[in-house]
């Protein structure tokens, strides 16, 4: 393994799934493993008659609705427009700059 391979042992739903990550992104893992297991601890109190592929299907599709609704808040077209109209302003104060 090269310095920065790490490996860890993240545990789901009562199993144990080794892994092989960057040692940097260990917290990004352990937190995304506990998403995951309070989900799936919320949907067995919730469903509890419910059997373990229904569990684990009502958790991935919860864990990627809170996905898309991240993606949809990190849009960045508005922050885009603002920095082109910022750099027309500039490039056109340059150029009013220049006849002068």
């Amino acid at each position: 393994m090269k310095d920065k391979d790490f490996r860890i042992h993240i545990k789901i739903d009562g199993r144990v799934y080794p892994l092989n990550i960057n040692r940097d992104e260990e917290e990004r893992y352990r937190k995304a493993a506990k998403i995951v297991e309070e989900t799936i601890s919320s949907f067995r109190k919730m469903f509890q008659d419910n059997d373990n592929q229904d569990i684990l299907a009502m958790t991935a599709f919860q864990v990627a609705l809170r996905y898309t609704e991240e993606q949809q808040s990190r849009d960045y077209s508005q922050f885009v427009d603002d920095i082109k109209d910022i750099k027309d302003d500039i490039s056109d104060f340059l150029k009013e700059k220049e006849k002068k």
